[in-house]
């Protein structure tokens, strides 16, 4: 039965050390994912994290493991956030149209936040031979998850496309752009330019006449 919680005591239970760790390894995955996207992979070391945060690198090392677990850590994060974008547009009612429309936004806001953003900035031949083909395997879910969406949609009728492959792939482009021109400080919001992005991405896939 566990213990109740003293506010005032000095020790914590399983509960809120769990909870602990998993604050600070979050704050570590941030600090390095953002000097991923900044500085880039190669420029950016485990002590450069440590230094940023004020911790030791061995600290890094024991919450994340090496440089590599750190950036698939961070390409994983990246990649479920856009599973959950596809998982939240499908789940949502409407023609196929509207809920390929959720996703583009979902997806665009998703590629310039920091871990979607890492996704499109780092290419995968900074992986190890071992780790690229399950990372490429990872990317080859979200690309058939998009062609998903567009086929549903034609063949409800409300999407056009001559070739669903070739659609996918000029769509994936025009989204994954923003992850490198974006800025947090620009005239748009994420939201913004996210909403604005599917608006010219959908008026090229409606039907014609």
């Amino acid at each position: 039965m566990p213990r109740p919680q003293n506010d005032d005591s000095p020790f914590l239970d399983n509960d809120a050390r769990a909870e602990l760790r998993e604050r600070k390894r979050d704050a570590i995955l941030v600090a390095a994912v953002q000097m991923f996207n900044e500085r880039g992979y190669h420029a950016t070391s485990l002590d450069d994290v440590a230094a940023q945060l004020g911790v030791s690198k061995p600290l890094v090392y024991h919450y994340l493991g090496n440089k590599e677990q750190v950036l698939l850590r961070c390409m994983a994060r990246g990649l479920q956030e856009l599973q959950e974008a596809f998982h939240a547009a499908r789940s949502t009612g409407g023609t196929g149209l509207d809920r390929l429309r959720r996703y583009l936004v979902g997806y665009a806001e998703v590629i310039m936040a920091d871990f979607g953003r890492c996704v499109i900035r780092t290419g995968d031949e900074v992986l190890s031979a071992e780790s690229r083909p399950v990372f490429r395997a990872d990317k080859r879910k979200i690309d058939s998850q998009l062609r998903v969406l567009v086929t549903e949609a034609m063949e409800d009728g409300s999407v056009e496309v001559g070739d669903v492959r070739f659609a996918t792939f000029a769509i994936a482009g025009a989204l994954n752009w923003p992850a490198r021109w974006h800025r947090d400080d620009g005239a748009r919001s994420t939201r913004e330019v996210a909403e604005e992005l599917a608006r010219f991405l959908v008026e090229g896939l409606r039907p014609r006449g």
